[in-house]
């Protein structure tokens, strides 16, 4: 049973932002510090990417573990209730998310997704976005 009235609920979803999250501010952050540039939410591109480097081909995702329904992370749980509802919604997500990626691929686009909870260890984070900047 939910603790929450279906009212407060509600609001509290509606809350929900899909732009200038708390994971994606830290990544952005981040790759401002190590002295990239990019642009933000391209609307031209599937999926509006959270951060895209033009000039080099490339973006980056920053998705939250329980929205995007990450595998082994215990952010990415289904709640117990209603679950077929969260179980539908999350796969939809991660259908959109493979469509996005795939479409953007195929234009030439290399694509990185940042999960939430990688934020932990800003380190190897930061390793791993210069690394896939810097690539070919």
């Amino acid at each position: 049973m939910d603790r929450l009235t279906a009212q407060r609920r509600s609001w509290l979803m509606s809350r929900v932002k899909s732009k200038n999250t708390k994971p994606e501010l830290v990544v952005r952050r981040l790759v401002f510090g190590m002295d990239y540039r990019y642009r933000l939410h391209a609307k031209n591109l599937p999926g509006q990417p959270d951060l895209v480097f033009p000039g080099r081909k490339k973006v980056i995702f920053v998705n939250g573990c329980f929205w995007h329904g990450h595998t082994g992370c215990r952010y990415g749980r289904l709640p117990k209730s209603r679950v077929e509802y969260w179980q539908a919604k999350i796969e939809q997500n991660q259908a959109r998310d493979r469509e996005n990626t795939t479409l953007l691929e195929a234009d030439g686009w290399q694509v990185l997704t940042v999960w939430q909870c990688e934020l932990k260890n800003i380190e190897t984070l930061a390793n791993r976005l210069n690394e896939f900047i810097e690539s070919e």
